[in-house]
């Protein structure tokens, strides 16, 4: 394997499970009697993801190229399957997971991968096709917006930002024509327009961001709260375990803005830390993607670039939400935020990476070089 690839993983894991361990500690006791009922459980979702990632490591990248249509249907199923009545569970008016005994599955993840794999396949197979006409650009596309359109039914913005534009990363990165692609993208845009303004709540949620001292124990308490988290960090922070704002002034201070309390307790220093990790965990992932291409292995290469799109896009929009850079969107912090489901598709995408760093072949010495 990789080492430095799996260095950046595993730090970004002991990251989330610190911060977890003391961001949820009052929010534990206080709902189920007990500091560290989050830290036990992400502690059982981290062998689980470590376990799901050992298993996909040992898949070769073929059988995910020919399987990738199998992986989408699932996915598509489990969307559809989660909008049932009485089958989802609706949590804040949304209803994104499955309910299975002590845990929950979220679909979105899921279909996130699925998307990265099916799509990095068919450039694979229709590359001349997409290349060159509006027919191989607009076919993906179809399946790409069937996808979204199951997500925002739930609803499930932020994983519709995500997915849609990863898909369009991967396109641009294959090679489609300028004008197609500017053309498609046009559209899509407006079409996300139109969505945040058919909503009440979004549009509650933008002018809350942009002002959110104008209702501040209404729509902008959480961004309120969360900046002065941030405030308080300073440069060296107040120390792990003595954050404030984790004392039931910012809601979810597990999950969606653990980020927060880091900053909180690590302060410039360690949040820069953070943002480190994840740039140098994309960039090797996109070394690993190059180096793919000029081995000839367009599926891997494909693959890698859609991981990295995925990673860096969740964490900008995570931590740019918190920071007040951004909307406020419910999305994790990959590795990081407490989620099983998350937790287990992140370190599985990790996976993939790792075996297509491992099956690409080592570059050929030049005759006459010295070994």
């Amino acid at each position: 394997m990789d080492l430095p690839l799996t260095l950046l993983g595993l730090a970004l894991l002991l990251v989330g499970l610190v911060a977890i361990g003391s961001a949820s500690i009052e929010f534990g006791d206080w709902n189920y009697g007990s500091p560290w009922f989050h830290t036990k459980r992400h502690l059982v979702y981290i062998v689980l993801a470590l376990a799901a990632a050992a298993i996909v490591y040992r898949v070769p990248t073929s059988v995910w190229l020919q399987t990738g249509w199998v992986w989408l249907f699932a996915a598509l199923a489990l969307l559809i399957l989660v909008l049932l009545p009485g089958i989802g569970k609706d949590v804040n008016g949304s209803q994104r997971w499955l309910p299975l005994g002590p845990f929950t599955l979220q679909p979105s993840e899921f279909a996130k991968l699925a998307v990265v794999v099916y799509l990095a396949g068919y450039l694979v197979r229709q590359a001349d096709t997409v290349r060159a006409d509006w027919q191989g650009f607009l076919r993906p596309m179809g399946v790409l917006g069937f996808v979204a359109l199951l997500l925002m039914v739930e609803p499930d913005f932020g994983a519709t930002v995500i997915v849609v534009g990863t898909s369009f990363g991967m396109l641009f990165l294959a090679g489609v024509r300028l004008m197609h692609f500017l053309a498609v993208l046009g559209v899509a845009l407006l079409g996300l327009v139109a969505l945040v303004f058919s909503a009440p709540y979004r549009v509650q949620r933008l002018t809350a961001y942009t002002d959110p001292w104008a209702d501040p124990y209404g729509s902008g308490f959480q961004l309120i709260q969360s900046l002065i988290a941030y405030g308080r960090g300073e440069w060296l922070g107040v120390g792990l375990g003595n954050s404030v704002q984790k004392l039931f002034y910012l809601p979810e201070a597990h999950t969606d803005f653990v980020f927060s309390i880091w900053a909180e307790e690590t302060g410039f220093l360690g949040a820069s830390v953070v943002i480190g990790l994840y740039a140098a965990l994309v960039a090797r992932i996109l070394w690993v993607g190059r180096r793919a291409a000029r081995a000839g292995e367009d599926f891997g290469a494909y693959l890698c670039y859609g991981v990295a799109l995925i990673f860096s896009g969740q964490a900008f929009v995570n931590m740019g939400v918190s920071s007040g850079l951004l909307p406020t969107k419910g999305l994790t912090l990959p590795f990081v935020s407490y989620g099983g489901t998350s937790l287990i598709v992140c370190c599985c995408m990790l996976a993939m990476v790792l075996r297509v760093q491992a099956e690409v072949p080592e570059p050929k010495a030049p005759r006459g070089a010295k070994r």
